[in-house]
């Protein structure tokens, strides 16, 4: 029989999720893991394998748990009241936590050895995915009438991503929820409309 494991996996990629959200990646070792989940080398290895297989784990976590308004969003009425819940909701998560301000997943990926190549690649392919499905949920807001017809969904798609990202990076820099908002109102402020009637209601705050 293997050695029973001496700690909850569920606790322990919380921990290792607050790690990686505040140091990043890169700046994460496996001494500060092993203290943030309070076991052994050799456990952890048992548990999670190496380091990259820990973190894929907690990327999926963040997704699910963290940035659930993102889809959430998508299933809005109108294109501006997607991107308003999102970029809403961005500033709000990027300054929840006084110890891990902004995004993990756009901090792991704005830098990196050759080492974290596959890390940083899985990132931008995570990122490049969600700015798709926003790519097509404009391209049925044009369909609908709700974006004019010259809109450039593609073009939208790309622009709401940069928002977010640059909302995280200056939110790790210090930024606070309420100068977030109000970049995120300065770019729904240049929003395109179309000429349907489509009923819109305004998201409540995070």
């Amino acid at each position: 029989m293997g050695r029973k494991r001496e700690f909850d996996v569920d606790q322990a990629l919380d921990a290792a999720l607050c790690v990686f959200w505040r140091k990043g990646y890169e700046g994460v070792s496996y001494t500060d893991l092993t203290q943030a989940i309070g076991v052994e080398r050799p456990a952890l290895y048992s548990a999670f394998g190496n380091k990259e297989a820990l973190f894929r784990q907690v990327l999926a976590r963040y997704y699910e748990r963290y940035l659930d308004y993102f889809p959430a969003a998508l299933e809005l009425t109108t294109s501006r009241e997607v991107v308003s819940h999102i970029l809403y909701s961005a500033a709000e998560l990027h300054t929840r936590y006084r110890d891990r301000k902004g995004c993990l997943g756009v901090h792991g990926a704005l830098a990196g050895s050759d080492d974290a190549e596959p890390i940083r690649k899985a990132l931008i392919d995570g990122r490049a995915e969600g700015e798709e499905l926003l790519c097509d949920r404009f391209e049925r807001a044009k369909q609908e009438g709700d974006l004019p017809e010259t809109a450039n969904c593609a073009a939208l798609a790309a622009f709401v991503m940069a928002v977010i990202h640059g909302m995280a990076v200056q939110a790790k820099a210090g930024f606070s929820r309420d100068m977030l908002e109000a970049v995120a109102e300065q770019a729904l402020s240049t929003w395109p409309t179309g000429s349907s009637t489509l009923p819109v209601e305004s998201p409540p705050k995070p």
